[in-house]
């Protein structure tokens, strides 16, 4: 080969499920392109939608995923460590043998995946826009996800596979008092009674912004307390607690798109996102809600 030679490039287009070179969107818009008949077209993805809402990348929005630590897992029921309070000692002493760790009970458990979704009509002519398809799956379609999965996170699943982190047994429970910054610095060192440490607040966006503007906010972060905010909390209350270490969020990479043709409820082509995830609560007791009377 001489110098000067140019090289010819073959583009292949083939499917992508790993999202390696297109997002979920341009990824289901290809594949409904192929597809012109009129039966359903359902599009796997070797990944976690709720996480790939793009412009997670361009703005530091916490969603409640965002606090927990994430495994890859296989698709099937997955062992984990639980560990539970036995004796009534909330409130740790000077020594080991007084802490509340030192009589934790330890058991292995089984956490079993669940099945989110969301389903959003497709507005006439879509589908014969694939830009415009691609551009609605992700930045439309995917951001229900995220609300999707804020709301099984907190409030459990209909199936009862995710119970959700206010309703966990062994959630601990305090006044949300009218000083917001002294509540949450005092809750977060009740976090800390049992062996955590507070690394995380859930919170409604009408807290979240007032602690914007009072300044609390910047000094959580400073000290590495993210706070996640959604429509999914309820007002008046706040989720504080060692996230990474009281649980886990499962991802076994299972996701799909669907088209689901004229099955909307005025006979609309509809499309379904869908994801597969666990939850596994090692540590319960690292959690504190606190809830205004």
């Amino acid at each position: 080969m001489t110098a000067g030679t140019v090289h010819e490039v073959t583009r292949q287009t083939l499917s992508d499920p790993a999202l390696t070179r297109r997002t979920p969107g341009e990824e289901f818009a290809w594949a409904v392109s192929r597809d012109r008949g009129d039966d359903d077209v359902s599009v796997p993805i070797h990944g976690y939608l709720p996480s790939a809402f793009p412009l997670f990348t361009t703005r530091p929005r916490y969603t409640v995923r965002h606090l927990l630590k994430v495994a890859s897992v296989s698709d099937r029921p997955t062992a984990y460590v639980h560990e539970a309070i036995t004796q009534g000692r909330e409130t740790p002493g000077n020594t080991y043998g007084s802490t509340p760790e030192a009589v934790f009970g330890s058991s292995v458990r089984s956490a079993e995946l669940t099945d989110l979704y969301v389903d959003v009509a497709v507005p006439e002519g879509l589908l014969d826009e694939p830009a415009l398809l691609a551009a609605f799956i992700d930045f439309r379609v995917l951001v229900r996800m995220g609300v999707v999965e804020n709301e099984s996170l907190l409030h459990g699943t209909a199936d009862g596979r995710i119970s959700g982190l206010l309703s966990l047994p062994g959630l601990r429970t305090g006044p949300f008092i009218e000083d917001v910054g002294e509540a949450l610095t005092t809750a977060a060192a009740r976090v800390e009674d049992t062996g955590g440490s507070c690394d995380g607040i859930v919170a409604h966006p009408a807290l979240y912004w007032q602690l914007l503007r009072d300044g609390t906010l910047g000094k959580l972060n400073s000290v590495g307390v993210k706070v996640a905010r959604t429509r999914m909390m309820p007002r008046g209350q706040a989720l504080l607690g060692d996230f990474r270490a009281a649980v886990t969020l499962l991802d076994p990479n299972v996701s799909t798109i669907t088209l689901l043709r004229k099955s909307g409820p005025n006979g609309e082509d509809m499309v379904r996102a869908h994801s597969r995830m666990g939850l596994a609560v090692h540590l319960p007791q690292h959690f504190l809600l606190l809830s205004r009377s």
